[in-house]
């Protein structure tokens, strides 16, 4: 079955459909500086208009980038933590738009 929103593939092969925040952790906390120095997650589809991704970076820690060309966003972080990497690109994922998903919507209470 192919991913319903996205999908995480590291550099060793490791492949998820729809990642969720703890599989997310899991694959940057199996990130080396050898064999597997990077993960991507986008679109399960062709020419996707976002992304983002984590490597390992030489001197410790990760570079994080996230690219949407559909909101001009181009923005390049590093962090040592894993689990703010991965809980801040689940919410930075749940705010990307997804064809056939209902459009969130606000209230001005």
């Amino acid at each position: 079955m192919a991913a319903t929103y996205y999908c995480a593939d590291s550099e060793n092969g490791h492949h998820i459909d729809d990642p969720s925040e703890d599989a997310l952790f899991d694959l940057i906390s199996e990130l080396n500086d050898t064999d597997n120095t990077f993960i991507v997650i986008q679109p399960d589809e062709d020419d996707p208009a976002w992304f983002a991704s984590v490597a390992v970076l030489d001197e410790g820690g990760y570079e994080i980038v996230r690219r949407d060309t559909t909101r001009r966003e181009h923005k390049v972080d590093t962090d040592s933590s894993v689990n703010r990497i991965a809980n801040e690109l689940i919410i930075w994922l749940a705010a990307r738009h997804f064809p056939g998903r209902p459009t969130q919507r606000t209230s001005t209470f």
